[in-house]
This record gives structure tokens, C-alpha cells and sequence, in this order.
């Protein structure tokens, strides 16, 4: 399977479905169209780094987050903790700041969010709300969805492209950024892959994770993590298990965070016991993702860890998921 770039013609634009021509360049705006009464953006859980892939890598998982945007008279926002409710909800801010890239005039909203992807971090719940605040804004203002547009913009909100590539483009996402341009290569995940998500009761803080880091590394380290990335890239597009057991031996982060995880050894001693080819830290943690080769092997795995007896950790958080192959999706309703 080939790999696809971000600004590749299978990621055109997705239309509302009453227009007829898919291929229009020139697609009307919403103002001249009759604003929608309502965008609906299912935005997927996404895993970053994928082991050896620090900061470049990232892949989407089939959990789904729904966010519903109808005009209202004033900003309403539900389905979410009492504490995200106002002004400097992530999805709003990102909507906000879309706006103001396309030069159109916000309007308020009523925000309906229903996202089962938790909060403890790790699995993209905030790229998520920013992917939606950016795809709503063009949807309600431009008529359309455009992913390319829409990754650069979220990147730049973001701050990097990790969770946001994968996020609105599906499958696994190699990205980079240059002279403020979003690079994102994309490729399929291989079907029989299947991921553990495993989050435990607490968070990691971002920032403590991000200086837990090295500020300076060898080039023997570099060299590893270049072979090994490439290496894993392949076997996760290809489905070989036993490669990727050997590709995922990061070097760069995962052993400086670890150690911010207090059960990452016990539970990745644990998974790898059960059968799971590979075990990361998904993003900054403290979210973990094990890699299984089939459906059967990654419910051992999950029931592993859910049954622990030594070790055990109550509110442990597990779930087998599939890939997610088609990103973001965006519905308008007139």
C-alpha cells in the first residue's frame, strides 16, 4: 500500500451532500449558501510517538468524539466537566482562532460534545477538541471541510502535528513541519494490528514529561531511532508483529518518562507477558498502548492487565480498539 501525502487528491475536501460537484474549486461560501443549522465533526483518538517515532509519528485509534455546533443566541456548551464550560473551552478558542485565519466573522454556538476518550491524557483528547473547533469554523463559515487547510491550522494551534495529522487524515501519520507548512505522510495500518489502550488513574503533566527529556543525545542514539523508526513504520503498514517487537526499543523519551508512569513496568511487564508484540507510552502518558497481532491476542492482553493481582490498580482505564483509517469526518446539515 502506498503512502499518501496530506495534500494528496484522496483527501479532498468532504462537501456537504447536497452539492453535486465533488471537484468544485470555487465552492460557494456559507454566507451565499444559507448558514448550516448544524455541523457534526467525529473527530478519533489518536496515540503519538508510536514508540521510536518521537514527535513525528502518531496513528488514530476508532474512538470517536462527537461534537455538534448549531447557531444559538449565545455560546452554550454541554457534555463536558462544569470546569471546560466557558470562553476558554479548547473547542471554542480553536473555533475562535479559526475564524479569525479565514477572516470571518464568529457567531455564537451552542457546543454539544460527546467524547469517550479520557482526560488523563495520552490518547489526543485535546487535539481532538481543537481538530473540531478548526473543522466546524470551515465548515460553517467556508462550506466545506478542506484537510489540508485544516492540518496546518491545527498545527499551528497545537504547536505540533503529532496527534493532529492522524487525527484528520486516519491510519498512521509521519509528519513535519517546515517554513510553517504542515508536511503529513500518511499510511494504512495493517488490519490484524490491534491496540491495547491502557490508562491508569492520574495524569502526566506535558510539561514535566517534556523535561524529563534529554536536552542532548549521541549520535549512536540517533542512528538507532532513525533505523527503528523506519523499521516500525513498515511493520505497522505491513501487520508483521515480530518486526515491530524489535522496532519498538525507543531510546529517546520512553526511558526518561517512564519513570513519571508509576505502573508502567508492572503493566508493561504484564502486557508483553500476555502476548503484545510491543508496549508504549501513548503521547506524553500516561495513556499506554499495547500492540497485539489479532483481535484474540490484544483481549488476552487486555484482560491481563485488568486482572492483575500483584500490582493491581483500581480505576484502571482498558480498552481494545482497532485503527481508525478515515480521520475526522464532518456532516452539514442545512
Amino acid at each position: 500500500m502506498r503512502a499518501h501525502d496530506a495534500r494528496d487528491a484522496h483527501f479532498a475536501p468532504v462537501y456537504p451532500a447536497a452539492a453535486t460537484d465533488h471537484g468544485a474549486t470555487n465552492t460557494p461560501s456559507a454566507t451565499a449558501k444559507g448558514a448550516p443549522s448544524r455541523v457534526t465533526v467525529r473527530v478519533p483518538a489518536t496515540s503519538a510517538n508510536v514508540g521510536v517515532g518521537y514527535d513525528c509519528l502518531g496513528l488514530a485509534l476508532d474512538l470517536m468524539a462527537t461534537f455538534t455546533f448549531e447557531p444559538a443566541d449565545n455560546l452554550v456548551i454541554d457534555g463536558c466537566p462544569e470546569q471546560f464550560r466557558g470562553e476558554d473551552n479548547l473547542v471554542w478558542t480553536s473555533y475562535l482562532d479559526t475564524c479569525r485565519r479565514l477572516y470571518e466573522r464568529p457567531m455564537p454556538l451552542r457546543i454539544t460534545i460527546d467524547s469517550p476518550i479520557p482526560l488523563s491524557g495520552g490518547l489526543g483528547s485535546s487535539s481532538a477538541c481543537v481538530v473540531a473547533g478548526v473543522a466546524a469554523a470551515q465548515a460553517l463559515h467556508a462550506g466545506e471541510f478542506d484537510r489540508a487547510s485544516a492540518l496546518d491550522i491545527a498545527t499551528q494551534i497545537e504547536g505540533h502535528p503529532d496527534n493532529v495529522a492522524p487525527a484528520i487524515l486516519g491510519g498512521l501519520v509521519s509528519s513535519f513541519v517546515d517554513t510553517g507548512r504542515t508536511h503529513s505522510i500518511r499510511f494504512d495500518i495493517a488490519e490484524n494490528l490491534a491496540f491495547v489502550a491502557i490508562a491508569p488513574p492520574y495524569e502526566v503533566r506535558t510539561t514535566d514529561a517534556r523535561k524529563a527529556m534529554p536536552k542532548v543525545v549521541s549520535t549512536e542514539t540517533a542512528v538507532w531511532q532513525i533505523g527503528h523508526c523506519v523499521a516500525a513504520v513498515h511493520a505497522i503498514e505491513t501487520g508483521d508483529a515480530k518486526l515491530l517487537s524489535a522496532a519498538c526499543q525507543d531510546k529517546l523519551h520512553e526511558p526518561y518518562r517512564s519513570p513519571l508512569i508509576p505502573d508502567y513496568e508492572p503493566l508493561k511487564r504484564t502486557a508483553l507477558a500476555a502476548g503484545a508484540a510491543a508496549y508504549l507510552i501513548s503521547g506524553s502518558g500516561s495513556t499506554m498502548l499495547a500492540v497485539a497481532d489479532g483481535l484474540d491476542a490484544a483481549q488476552r492482553v487486555a484482560a491481563a492487565v485488568e486482572n492483575m493481582v500483584e500490582n493491581r490498580i483500581e480505576g484502571l482505564w482498558v480498552r481494545v480498539l482497532s485503527s481508525n483509517f478515515g480521520g475526522t469526518v464532518v456532516t452539514i446539515e442545512r
